[in-house]
């Protein structure tokens, strides 16, 4: 008994022990965090200060947007989200974060805990290391240049045209039909950049292509940002993987599948002809630059996201709030149809110099970016200066597209759609470098002269030919959970021919 006696006081003791560590190092860690970390002169939640939980919660919640923004809000433009990172709302953040090298000062590079890994692991445009990145950047660069993509307007033509053709056989069918806009601009764009990637449609507006390869894009996203949970605590790996579903786990692999099928069939069945697709590019390249096969296809999987989801993200909010403002509305009608005799005669170069369409896709950009978020760098371990305040090292650091573009200090009036801002003095005071909507610097989006061109024709195509109205039950549209990307609703329009 007595021996029993001692053992439980020597196990409650343990217990004690243990306790009391795993209490003092949390203490610690606080304080640390609190007091001591040079990150601590910052504003943020104390909550958020000690634990990267509160920024993974509201990631999972998908209200991560509101939440920076709130915080952006009521501590300023510089918040600490993380016990690591700090999220910026101005202006001159780009350039201390995403610039370009210059003496005595170092790049950033990605934060891969927020990215994650390719599917197949092969570098890519967007994880890729600084020299990965030139590589592909060198091999990509031609391929969107604006002058080759002027030389591919045929080819967008034809899926804008083909859009606009398929929605007048619809409204002849059925005068009265609810037409789903986020669905038809998703398989325009998909048409678009399949075509433009791989030299060949994928025919999804046509009919006959494969739609699961829509949803299945936004579905990888989705749980890349849930996966991210594991990344930062790599404890929780097997919770993660119960997170989520079988089914959408067999869609992430279904989009890779059919982006790496698409890759090798181009590349198979033309391996000795030269086309101006993206891999007919690549493959004419000099030996030293090309990419290996793993390469192409976790490329490729980059392009169906970036080139398809954002472009057609940006023109259904576009035109979300074209339709919340008649009066902006009517207007830039009247400047697409004043600037063509037919629907034929609209073409990319004339789009450019028209003032109203751009100003208004500029402020559909501005009030409804594709990627709300920051995108984290990490600062090179001699730290980095920011604002005029030297980073510490390892530091993580982004500009926050929606709380940016939202600050009254970067814009007047920020919470209103005012195409007017980009074209008239008196928004002049209006801090037109704080929007930077395909990011800053060296690894800027390659694709920003291909988005442009494929907003502004679709968009004139589209209010040239038809006069649209918003159905009751799209009204409050805008309200969306975000996944690094927005999750769309339906955009529910029905559409009269313009006579």
């Amino acid at each position: 008994m007595l021996l029993q006696s001692a053992s439980s006081l020597l196990h409650e003791h343990y217990i004690s022990v243990i306790s009391a560590i795993i209490l003092l190092v949390l203490v610690s860690q606080v304080y640390y965090q609190l007091f001591v970390n040079p990150l601590g002169k910052y504003p943020g939640p104390k909550l958020a200060a000690t634990s990267r939980l509160p920024q993974l919660y509201h990631t999972l919640k998908g209200d991560v947007v509101e939440w920076v923004n709130g915080l952006h809000t009521t501590h300023g433009d510089v918040v600490r989200v993380a016990p690591d990172e700090l999220s910026y709302a101005t202006g001159e953040a780009w350039k201390g974060i995403y610039g370009h090298a210059s003496a005595g000062k170092q790049v950033t590079e990605k934060d891969l805990r927020f990215y994650g890994s390719s599917f197949n692991g092969a570098p890519d445009i967007i994880r890729g290391n600084g020299s990965d990145h030139a590589r592909f950047r060198r091999n990509f660069s031609h391929a969107f240049s604006d002058r080759a993509l002027r030389e591919q307007q045929p080819l967008i033509c034809k899926y804008a045209d083909t859009l606009i053709d398929k929605l007048h056989r619809t409204i002849e069918e059925d005068p009265e039909a609810k037409i789903n806009m986020v669905s038809m601009l998703n398989l325009t764009t998909f048409d678009i950049i399949g075509d433009l990637t791989f030299g060949d449609s994928l025919n999804l507006l046509a009919g006959t292509g494969n739609l699961a390869w829509v949803s299945a894009v936004f579905i990888s996203m989705k749980t890349n940002t849930v996966s991210r949970l594991a990344r930062y605590f790599p404890w929780t790996t097997p919770i993660v993987r119960m997170l989520i579903p079988n089914e959408l786990k067999q869609q992430s692999i279904a989009h890779y599948k059919a982006s790496q099928e698409s890759v090798d069939k181009r590349i198979d069945a033309n391996h000795t002809m030269y086309k101006p697709d993206i891999w007919g590019i690549v493959m004419n390249q000099k030996e030293s630059l090309r990419l290996s096969r793993a390469e192409m296809h976790a490329n490729s999987q980059i392009f169906m996201v970036a080139g398809t989801e954002t472009t057609a993200t940006a023109l259904s909010g576009l035109l979300y709030r074209l339709l919340m403002t008649p009066e902006k509305m009517s207007i830039i009608v009247e400047e697409v149809r004043g600037a063509f005799d037919k629907g034929s005669d609209i073409e990319i170069r004339a789009l450019e110099h028209m003032p109203y369409l751009n100003a208004c896709i500029e402020e559909g950009l501005r009030i409804y970016p594709p990627v709300p978020v920051g995108l984290p760098r990490i600062a090179p371990k001699d730290g980095l200066l920011v604002c005029g305040e030297h980073i510490p090292g390892k530091t993580v650091l982004s500009v926050h597209h929606w709380a940016t573009y939202r600050n009254a200090q970067n814009f007047r009036l920020p919470n209103h759609f005012i195409p007017e801002r980009w074209i008239s003095d008196e928004f002049a005071t209006d801090n037109k470098a704080a929007f930077q909507p395909f990011s800053f610097g060296p690894r800027n989006c390659l694709g920003k002269n291909l988005a442009y061109h494929e907003m502004r024709l679709i968009l004139a195509k589209l209010l040239y030919s038809f006069e649209l109205s918003l159905l009751p039950d799209s009204i409050g549209w805008e309200k969306q959970k975000t996944f690094l990307l927005w999750e769309k609703k339906d955009l529910m329009v029905q559409l009269k021919a313009r006579k």
